[in-house]
């Protein structure tokens, strides 16, 4: 694949993120009319995590075009399969927690626990998602570089979040009695425990 057909790659990605933080801010706008002093987890690290998110979309083209030359079939091809297999995943917890699902990680006291999909297994499969997505779309150029640099950059920033984040939920009534027990991550029969 050429550095520009590979822009156009990251482009259809980050439209279909687009869309998503569209419906974000829906969902958003919904639980601010019930709650309108929900908290927001992780609210200091939320500039570095959209601009991260950001560079995610860019600075791999960039890297791509530098370079001159495709990645070995071997590399884009894991990271097709691990960037679509995150857009899957992250689809899945959209349909699963629907309206509760928002991107800034604003968790309002009367929120539902939903122990159904992919929170069957894990508590957080939409930083899964994230974290793979963080890798698959780097690979997909050959943009090594990014792909470690960007990845560490979220799973620092989202480890500072997900600490508030379970502060909040494990506050909600039948929280910590349905998904305290699960794992954060990787599932029990993947991770051997």
């Amino acid at each position: 694949m050429t550095a520009l057909g590979y822009a156009g790659v990251l482009m259809v990605f980050a439209t279909q993120r687009l869309i998503e933080l569209l419906y974000s801010e829906r969902n958003e706008r919904i639980i601010h009319q019930r709650q309108p002093d929900a908290p927001q987890a992780g609210r200091s690290v939320w500039p570095g995590i959209a601009a991260v998110n950001l560079a995610l979309f860019t600075l791999p083209a960039l890297e791509r075009w530098r370079r001159r030359r495709p990645p070995p079939r071997l590399v884009a091809s894991l990271g097709w399969v691990t960037a679509l297999g995150a857009v899957a995943l992250r689809l899945s917890v959209l349909g699963t927690l629907r309206e509760a699902w928002n991107a800034r990680a604003v968790v309002p006291s009367d929120l539902q626990v939903v122990d159904r999909g992919p929170y069957r297994w894990i508590r957080h499969p939409n930083y899964v998602a994230l974290g793979l997505e963080f890798l698959g779309l780097p690979l997909i150029g050959g943009a090594y570089a990014s792909a470690i640099v960007l990845g560490s950059a979220n799973a620092w920033l989202l480890g500072r979040r997900i600490v508030e984040e379970e502060a909040l939920l494990m506050s909600i009534p039948g929280y910590r009695e349905r998904m305290g027990e699960k794992p954060r991550f990787i599932p029990r029969a993947l991770n051997g425990r």
